[in-house]
């Protein structure tokens, strides 16, 4: 960040697999984000830990997938586990340039077979000392489903969040047919990035031909700068989905 910008993408990172699942790309997924260069990275379905491909994948890493990403680049993250099984976890990350004051992982499952939640944290910019707080969500396939959960989010916001501070809800709505903006224009005061800078949202969904509106990133107390969905080289051959990635003057 260059002191009056924050640049953020969102992106599911499909357990760090390819279309199919017939890849292991993680690597290349770690190689790409590093040249995008954002300064807060919200991650979806990011395993924390599978003992049985640690065994069977010969360049599993040595650390969790946020771990693993995070080094070097963004000494601060905050992991929330969606959903856990016999062989390990998965769920939401924010890696970050600039630390925590706080996190915390919420459970927003309205069914105990659909295991969800969204990792709420706020982040302190320098020099401002401006408090900014940020929410990775990862909504669910089914539209009754995704009610309780916008509602869940929208209680969350209200309890949590000052109406005057900056505020980015970024991830994978499952929301193709955009029946969250009401809620989150209306009671919220949200804006989405790229619907603001384009005149519609983007289509992320499959990374190599998307045509499904899936991904998107919300704010409000900021200022867009440029909105933009990563689907070239090598992007569309990493995972199924294709990342946003914003700027935003402070």
């Amino acid at each position: 960040m260059n002191g009056k910008e924050l640049r953020v993408l969102t992106y599911n990172i499909h357990k760090g697999f390819n279309i199919g699942n017939r890849h292991f790309v993680l690597h290349q997924i770690r190689d790409a984000l590093r040249i995008a260069d954002a300064d807060l990275l919200f991650l979806q379905e990011m395993q924390g830990v599978h003992i049985h491909r640690e065994n069977r994948i010969a360049n599993w890493p040595d650390k969790s997938q946020f771990e693993f990403i995070a080094e070097g680049v963004w000494p601060f993250y905050a992991y929330g586990k969606n959903a856990v099984y016999d062989a390990g976890h998965h769920g939401n990350a924010i890696l970050s340039k600039y630390a925590f004051e706080r996190s915390e992982n919420i459970n927003v499952s309205p069914f105990p077979w659909a295991s969800r939640s969204m990792l709420h944290g706020v982040i302190r910019l320098a020099p401002s000392q401006q408090d900014v707080h940020i929410v990775c969500i990862h909504f669910g396939l089914l539209g009754k489903e995704r009610r309780l959960q916008i509602s869940k989010l929208c209680s969350r916001i209200d309890s949590h969040v000052p109406p005057d501070a900056p505020l980015i809800v970024a991830g994978d709505f499952n929301d193709w047919q955009g029946r969250a903006e009401h809620l989150f224009h209306e009671h919220l005061g949200l804006r989405e990035v790229f619907h603001e800078t384009h005149g519609r949202y983007a289509r992320s969904f499959p990374a190599w031909l998307p045509f499904l509106q899936m991904d998107r990133i919300y704010y409000r107390g900021l200022t867009p700068v440029s909105c933009g969905r990563l689907n070239h080289a090598p992007w569309h051959k990493l995972s199924d989905h294709a990342p946003l990635v914003a700027t935003f003057a402070l």
